[in-house]
């Protein structure tokens, strides 16, 4: 023990199972609280498990939604340390293609771009070609898959259609993806004024 630091009460620990929907394969969560934190939440990996550390006073649902942030936080982080250049983005969309369309979409060119401020990804279906946005750089790796995939669903049908969505219910991350991706289109759109009637 430190000199100077005094022994506090143990908070006790609790495991808990981040299996949401969305996420293919269960993740063990542990959380532990602290009576030392007062406002701040971290989290790092350890022995194949999430530990997330927070203050011991939060609430049940503030504890929910901070476990959900902190492991879209460390996905993101881990992510960043493993960016893919052109040649693993369409070695990535091969494997993509293979486990969810059954290897029928087969682009002749993947590459990130930087001209897409607007969209995360594009598809010309004619010439085969996909782009992505250096934006999704960094983003945790279930959602550029998303976007990779949903890229590659559009050189089998051009549209938004039934046919469409149906191939992307195959992806067990579509709707987390989506939500993510919406979070931060939301988090970048000015505040609305106030008194203002809309």
């Amino acid at each position: 023990m430190a000199a100077g630091s005094e022994e506090r009460p143990a908070v006790p620990r609790r495991s808990v199972l981040a299996a949401a929907k969305s996420r293919s394969a269960a993740q063990a969560v542990e959380v532990r609280r602290s009576t030392r934190r007062s406002r701040t939440v971290s989290a790092y990996r350890e022995d194949g498990r999430t530990v997330i550390l927070i203050p011991a006073r939060m609430s049940e649902a503030e504890e929910k939604r901070w476990v959900a942030q902190m492991l879209d936080r460390l996905d993101a982080r881990e992510s960043k340390q493993q960016l893919r250049g052109d040649d693993e983005l369409a070695e990535r969309a091969g494997e993509l293609s293979q486990k969810y369309l059954g290897g029928r979409a087969r682009p002749r060119s993947v590459r990130w771009v930087t001209n897409q401020n607007t969209r995360w990804g594009s598809c010309t279906p004619s010439d085969g070609t996909i782009r992505l946005s250096h934006r999704l750089q960094g983003m945790p790796e279930y959602v550029v898959d998303y976007v990779l995939l949903h890229e590659l669903a559009h050189l089998l049908v051009p549209d938004h259609g039934r046919r469409f969505w149906a191939l992307l219910d195959a992806y067990p991350r579509t709707e987390r993806a989506r939500g993510y991706l919406e979070g931060v289109v939301a988090a970048r759109l000015p505040a609305p004024r106030e008194g203002c009637d809309h």
